[in-house]
């Protein structure tokens, strides 16, 4: 969920009025400067059929909604109050009734229904996160007599019959995930949908050289090393209205593997972590112009070579094909590119 950043008192002699425990507006010494309530982790699985072809979407879902009054804070009266067993609810019923197509035009339904039902909830935030399901593969139910590796690219099209109609496998590569905020004084909805957890790894074309050379330093030149590190990112929609939000999820997906590995075949340089995380955002910007601006987060994932000089009895000669896996400490990298002359709440 977002973080709210603190917000600066109004005047140096107090706070404004505030309702009192009996109901009347007194000065306080503190006033409540944030405030909201919700339910959280709300799992749904939706299930459509049509046909013999069935296909499924897994979520976990958080609504957070935010009253113009605090006379719940304040008072202690619950009047206004949905609870959040009501929010939960209407997830299952707003799932049945209207199915599920994308986490993001889930969340935006779910967040319009609150502000359209209730006249005194000020700004309604949903969060969802989507469990990667995909369609089982031709190739995965095959005899375990047959060796062969095989392929089965495309996840996408119904009408390729490698596809399975009703069995799917849970692929949890990287996680996808939506905020929505509504606010009832915004005519434009804030959508950021994100990227979590992708872990990549390669063993060549990498490297990190010239960096400050002072009496601080330790590490020496690599002008080849292993690269890896998890993927974080995430980026705001200037325009809703226009985008296929899974076709963009997919695709910045891709665009950061493909400057990650580049060609199958060719590969691609990587001098350091920021120049391909640069190229990364660079390239969604390019590409989709709904994106207004793009946040990303790569942290170091260490593999040090194994010190076989002490054991060259054993193993003599060099050693670059045994490594140590090192998470910590480790390096964090990360950048936020956006249009010239426009505002985020990335």
């Amino acid at each position: 969920m977002f973080a709210t950043p603190l917000r600066q008192p109004t005047n140096a002699s107090g706070a404004r009025p505030a309702v009192s425990m009996d109901g009347q507006e007194t000065p306080f010494q503190y006033e409540i400067t944030d405030h909201g309530y919700g339910k959280d982790a709300v799992k749904v699985l939706h299930v459509s059929r049509k046909g013999p072809v069935h296909t499924i979407q897994e979520f976990e879902v958080g609504t957070h909604l935010k009253l113009y009054s605090k006379k719940d804070y304040y008072q202690g009266n619950n009047s206004d109050i949905v609870a959040t067993d009501s929010q939960k609810n209407t997830v299952y019923l707003l799932a049945k009734k209207y199915g599920i197509e994308s986490p993001e035009k889930f969340a935006l339904m779910l967040g319009q229904h609150f502000l359209n039902k209730y006249s005194h909830v000020e700004e309604a935030h949903v969060h969802v996160e989507t469990y990667p399901w995909q369609r089982v593969c031709q190739d995965e139910t095959k005899s375990v007599n047959n060796q062969g590796q095989g392929s089965c690219n495309n996840f996408t099209s119904i009408d390729n019959r490698s596809l399975h109609n009703h069995a799917f496998i849970f692929t949890p590569t990287a996680l996808h995930y939506c905020d929505v905020v509504i606010r009832r004084t915004d005519p434009k909805q804030t959508v950021i949908t994100g990227i979590k957890g992708l872990r990549v790894l390669k063993t060549t074309q990498s490297s990190f050289v010239n960096f400050v050379n002072d009496e601080f330093r330790s590490l020496p030149d690599q002008y080849d090393r292993i690269f890896s590190t998890v993927v974080d990112c995430s980026w705001e929609y200037s325009d809703t209205e226009t985008v296929n939000f899974s076709r963009a999820w997919q695709t910045v997906k891709n665009i950061i593997l493909r400057n990650f590995a580049g060609d199958p075949q060719v590969g691609v340089s990587s001098p350091s972590v920021q120049h391909t995380l640069y190229l990364s955002e660079k390239q969604v910007l390019d590409v989709i112009p709904q994106v207004s601006v793009i946040s990303m987060t790569m942290p170091n994932k260490h593999y040090f070579n194994f010190d076989t000089k002490p054991f060259q009895k054993i193993v003599p000669g060099d050693n670059n094909e045994v490594f140590i896996p090192v998470d910590k400490p480790h390096g964090t990298i990360y950048a936020q590119l956006a249009r010239k002359n426009i505002s985020s709440h990335l």
